[in-house]
Protein backbone atom coordinates (compact mmCIF):
# COMPACT_ATOMS: atom_id res chain seq x y z
CA UNK A 1 0.00 0.00 0.00
CA UNK A 2 1.61 3.05 -1.01
CA UNK A 3 1.99 5.64 1.70
CA UNK A 4 -0.17 8.97 1.54
CA UNK A 5 1.65 11.86 0.47
CA UNK A 6 1.01 13.85 3.52
CA UNK A 7 2.89 11.63 5.44
CA UNK A 8 5.89 11.57 3.09
CA UNK A 9 5.43 15.59 3.52
CA UNK A 10 5.99 14.99 7.51
CA UNK A 11 8.95 12.76 7.07
CA UNK A 12 10.38 15.61 5.19
CA UNK A 13 9.66 18.34 7.17
CA UNK A 14 10.79 16.11 10.41
CA UNK A 15 14.03 15.93 8.51
CA UNK A 16 14.63 19.53 8.68
CA UNK A 17 13.57 19.60 11.97
CA UNK A 18 17.14 20.15 13.17
CA UNK A 19 19.04 23.70 13.47
CA UNK A 20 22.11 22.85 12.28
CA UNK A 21 20.41 20.93 8.91
CA UNK A 22 18.66 24.18 8.84
CA UNK A 23 21.55 26.32 9.52
CA UNK A 24 23.46 24.83 6.08
CA UNK A 25 20.93 24.84 3.74
CA UNK A 26 20.83 28.33 4.46
CA UNK A 27 24.88 28.96 4.28
CA UNK A 28 24.34 26.80 0.29
CA UNK A 29 22.04 29.13 -0.71
CA UNK A 30 24.75 31.47 -2.11
CA UNK A 31 26.54 28.27 -3.50
CA UNK A 32 28.83 25.35 -2.93
CA UNK A 33 30.92 25.23 0.09
CA UNK A 34 33.43 23.13 1.85
CA UNK A 35 33.53 21.90 4.72
CA UNK A 36 36.06 23.70 6.73
CA UNK A 37 33.54 26.89 5.94
CA UNK A 38 30.57 25.19 6.92
CA UNK A 39 32.48 24.15 10.06
CA UNK A 40 34.14 28.05 10.46
CA UNK A 41 30.64 29.38 9.98
CA UNK A 42 28.20 26.86 12.21
CA UNK A 43 31.27 26.83 15.12
CA UNK A 44 30.18 23.23 16.41
CA UNK A 45 32.28 19.58 16.76
CA UNK A 46 33.12 18.37 13.43
CA UNK A 47 31.82 15.09 13.74
CA UNK A 48 28.38 16.38 14.34
CA UNK A 49 27.97 18.46 11.50
CA UNK A 50 29.52 15.22 9.28
CA UNK A 51 26.30 13.36 10.98
CA UNK A 52 23.65 16.47 9.95
CA UNK A 53 25.37 16.59 6.75
CA UNK A 54 25.18 12.81 5.85
CA UNK A 55 21.19 12.91 6.86
CA UNK A 56 20.97 15.78 4.28
CA UNK A 57 23.36 13.61 1.49
CA UNK A 58 20.87 10.33 2.22
CA UNK A 59 17.82 12.47 1.52
CA UNK A 60 19.12 14.12 -1.51
CA UNK A 61 18.89 17.60 -0.30
CA UNK A 62 22.61 18.50 -0.75
CA UNK A 63 24.92 16.59 -3.02
CA UNK A 64 28.75 16.43 -2.41
CA UNK A 65 32.44 16.25 -4.33
CA UNK A 66 35.83 15.81 -3.04
CA UNK A 67 38.51 17.38 -4.59
CA UNK A 68 41.94 16.22 -3.28
CA UNK A 69 41.14 16.04 1.02
CA UNK A 70 38.51 18.97 0.03
CA UNK A 71 34.81 17.95 0.42
CA UNK A 72 32.48 20.19 -1.32
CA UNK A 73 28.99 20.63 -0.85
CA UNK A 74 26.24 22.57 -2.15
CA UNK A 75 22.15 22.27 -2.50
CA UNK A 76 21.06 19.80 -5.17
CA UNK A 77 18.22 21.79 -6.47
CA UNK A 78 16.93 25.10 -6.26
CA UNK A 79 13.75 24.01 -5.12
CA UNK A 80 15.36 23.97 -1.84
CA UNK A 81 16.75 27.35 -1.61
CA UNK A 82 13.02 28.64 -2.74
CA UNK A 83 12.12 26.57 0.31
CA UNK A 84 14.38 28.32 2.71
CA UNK A 85 13.43 31.61 1.08
CA UNK A 86 9.48 30.74 1.40
CA UNK A 87 9.75 30.29 5.47
CA UNK A 88 11.77 33.33 6.00
CA UNK A 89 8.86 34.97 4.24
CA UNK A 90 6.85 32.79 6.42
CA UNK A 91 8.51 33.75 9.77
CA UNK A 92 8.62 37.59 9.00
CA UNK A 93 4.73 37.88 8.46
CA UNK A 94 4.31 35.66 11.66
CA UNK A 95 7.11 38.35 13.87
CA UNK A 96 5.05 41.22 12.01
CA UNK A 97 1.78 40.16 13.48
CA UNK A 98 2.81 39.37 16.75
CA UNK A 99 4.40 42.59 16.83
CA UNK A 100 1.73 44.23 16.16
CA UNK A 101 -0.37 42.45 18.76
CA UNK A 102 2.54 43.57 21.35
CA UNK A 103 1.68 47.55 20.37
CA UNK A 104 -2.11 46.69 20.87
CA UNK A 105 -1.32 45.42 24.11
CA UNK A 106 0.61 47.97 25.06
CA UNK A 107 -1.62 50.80 24.12
CA UNK A 108 -4.48 49.00 25.54
CA UNK A 109 -2.68 48.75 29.05
CA UNK A 110 -1.43 52.60 28.64
CA UNK A 111 -5.41 53.45 27.76
CA UNK A 112 -6.14 51.25 31.31
CA UNK A 113 -4.76 53.29 33.47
Amino acid sequence: MPVPLYQVKAEFFRMLGHPVRIRVLELLQDGPLPVRDLLAAIEIEPAALSQQLAVLRRSGIVTSARTGSTVVYELAGGDVAELMRAARRILTEMLAGQHELLEELREAEVAAQ
